[in-house]
């Protein structure tokens, strides 16, 4: 493996996109034993469901829902940022891939807070 020369800071934008990318996944870990407790109350206690569900429509709710739908998409697109750095050759491109893989991620998470309200 190749290391690009010069990087060598922890303030080097590389290294802030590895570090969002740990931090979502870390994000998306904590959250999916929560997630599927509520999965599981659609079998073992629906009327507790709905009444959770209920909750949905309280902007604090669609706004966390935003911030995790955000982290879905940093965590998604750094990883395929990751993939392209295995399988492609090395450009020195790589911070506007990774400015645009947040930038998209924002978009996606917008574009679902917007449809949510």
């Amino acid at each position: 493996m190749r290391v690009a020369k010069g990087i060598t800071s922890r303030a080097h934008p590389l290294w802030l996109a590895y570090i969002l990318h740990r931090l979502s996944g870390l994000g998306l870990a904590l959250f999916l034993p929560f997630h599927f407790w509520v999965l599981a109350l659609a079998t073992t206690d629906p009327e507790r469901l709905n009444g959770f569900l209920s909750l949905t429509e309280a902007g604090a709710v669609k706004l966390a829902e935003f911030g995790l739908v955000f982290l879905l998409s940093v965590h998604m697109f750094g990883g395929l940022r990751l993939m392209a750095l295995e399988f492609l050759p090395w450009t020195p491109a790589q911070k506007t891939l990774a400015a645009g893989a947040t930038a998209g991620s924002f978009l996606v998470a917008t574009l679902f807070l917007i449809q949510a309200i």
